[in-house]
């Protein structure tokens, strides 16, 4: 029998179009830029498909085709000009490949570029339009992305992680590669299925009540033509016509069913609005808890920071509260800095500098620190973990201020791992408190050391309240902006 031809490719960002950054080619090439054929053994979030395919290839009898592989750490609105390259050069890239029976990509699900609102629906169509009807198409989502009738109109597969964090990306690409061959070989002719649940929250699956939900959707794949059920969260800080949550169900040739389980699952997800977000402090209520705890170290996430959400991750607000209460055997990861990266370089290790750091990008992430610091370690292209991934943050620094040691980056990335700290010379577990500049991902790896994890809402550049984002591009009424949605 003829190995099927299966090409994989992967474009992935999150845009955060009220983002004062803006994301260009550089950008992709800093955090994650990959040739066909020179992906490496270890996936990025968005390119589980790659690793995973290659795994299963010679078993299932596939000729694999690798296209280029791109992540930019999330940030502001895409360049035209670079969506354009990149879309056309994975495109151009499928062209070559032709014939092929199987697409799988790697998408996150929440890029927009300067002329584009639906960047990942225009490629799918595409690909399309290239491969025909007869030729199964599988895709890969983030849940913190958008869902437009234009991507499930135009691909056979479409599986989403279901964690936050987001522990299971290469489970879902797993997922996806069984579900793609069963498709090919005719066992299976899966029909995709969504619900609008017309609503926007935080949902951390690290907590009740998502974290039971996200188990009984689990149980439900496998059983009775439900092949597979996933939920789209939905990014708050894109502003979009798609903006919100859906449930996603593929079933086996069963439409009606399909739709009716989406439904079912949308109106219960609906029903936990406003009760899933993570129990939010102050920066003084979260420095005293943790200054009055009686085990270390306490993990305290500065969740609204966050560079995963497209911000800078620059601010200051909590560090400089932590220095005017004279904090000391702290540890702070990171602050995205590259001119205070450069000038520490140039000092060099040991050196004793007055350094002007953080608080560059916008009045909303406070003053910058002036402080004489001491520079402890210096990391050419430093990385850290995220599950198998690894995680560039690029040429970076640690300097001790005041009794603090602070990680600069030049890279900007949400922390993951307690190794970000390992990394540059730090003990985490050594430390009573530890600022991570992160919402949710770094959970799963710190509760490991952590003796309390805290969450500060620190308001900046993130659009954190829907109320009041004035979006502009939003087609439909969602909660909470409207409070019945779905009608009385």
């Amino acid at each position: 029998m003829a190995r099927k031809r299966v090409f994989l490719g992967s474009i992935a960002t999150e845009s955060n179009t009220f983002s004062p950054l803006r994301t260009d080619l550089r950008d992709f090439e800093d955090s994650f830029f990959a040739p066909p054929g020179l992906h490496p053994p270890t996936p990025t979030l968005c390119s589980a498909v790659y690793p995973v395919a290659r795994a299963r290839a010679d078993e299932l009898g596939w000729t694999l085709i690798e296209g280029t592989a791109a992540w930019a750490e999330p940030g502001g609105v895409v360049n035209q000009r670079a969506w354009e390259f990149l879309r056309d050069q994975l495109l151009d890239e499928l062209r070559a490949a032709m014939p092929v029976d199987i697409v799988l990509l790697g998408l996150h699900g929440a890029m927009v570029s300067r002329d584009c609102l639906d960047c990942e629906g225009e490629l799918i169509e595409a690909v399309r339009g290239i491969v025909g009807a007869k030729a199964t198409i599988g895709v890969t989502f983030d849940p913190h992305s958008h869902l437009s009738g234009r991507r499930v109109r135009n691909a056979d597969l479409i599986t989403v992680f279901k964690e936050f964090p987001h522990t299971d990306f290469v489970e879902t690409a797993e997922n996806l590669v069984h579900l793609a061959n069963m498709t090919d070989t005719g066992r299976i002719s899966p029909v995709i299925s969504s619900f609008d649940c017309r609503m926007i929250d935080v949902l951390p699956t690290s907590l009740e009540p998502m974290r039971g939900y996200v188990d009984r959707l689990k149980a439900l794949e496998g059983i009775d033509d439900i092949l597979s059920v996933s939920v789209v969260h939905g990014f708050m800080a894109g502003d979009v016509p798609d903006l919100g949550a859906r449930v996603i169900v593929i079933t086996n040739d069963t439409k009606s069913k399909g739709d009716a389980l989406a439904e079912r699952l949308g109106m219960e997800l609906f029903a936990m609005r406003g009760r899933t977000r993570l129990d939010f402090l102050t920066p003084v209520e979260a420095l005293d808890r943790a200054q009055a705890a009686r085990r270390n170290p306490v993990v305290i996430a500065d969740v609204w920071d966050n560079p995963g959400g497209g911000v800078p991750g620059d601010s200051t607000i909590i560090l400089r509260e932590m220095l005017a209460r004279n904090i000391e055997n702290a540890a702070v990861a990171t602050i995205w800095d590259p001119i205070a990266v450069r000038t520490c370089m140039s000092a060099d290790e040991g050196a004793r500098l007055r350094l002007r750091f953080g608080g560059k990008m916008s009045p909303d992430g406070g003053e910058p620190v002036d402080a004489t610091v001491t520079v402890r370690r210096i990391v050419l292209d430093a990385v850290q973990s995220f599950g198998n991934a690894v995680v560039p943050l690029g040429n970076s620094v640690r300097i001790e201020a005041g009794g603090i040691d602070v990680i600069l980056n030049t890279v900007r990335s949400q922390v993951f791992n307690p190794d970000v700290f390992l990394n540059l010379g730090i003990d985490p577990a050594k430390k009573d408190i530890l600022l991570v500049k992160s919402t949710n991902h770094f959970h799963d790896a710190f509760s490991r050391i952590a003796s309390e994890i805290l969450y500060a809402s620190v308001e900046g550049l993130y659009p954190n309240d829907p109320v009041t984002n004035g979006y502009r591009n939003l087609s439909r009424k969602i909660w909470p902006l409207a409070e019945r949605p779905h009608g009385s």
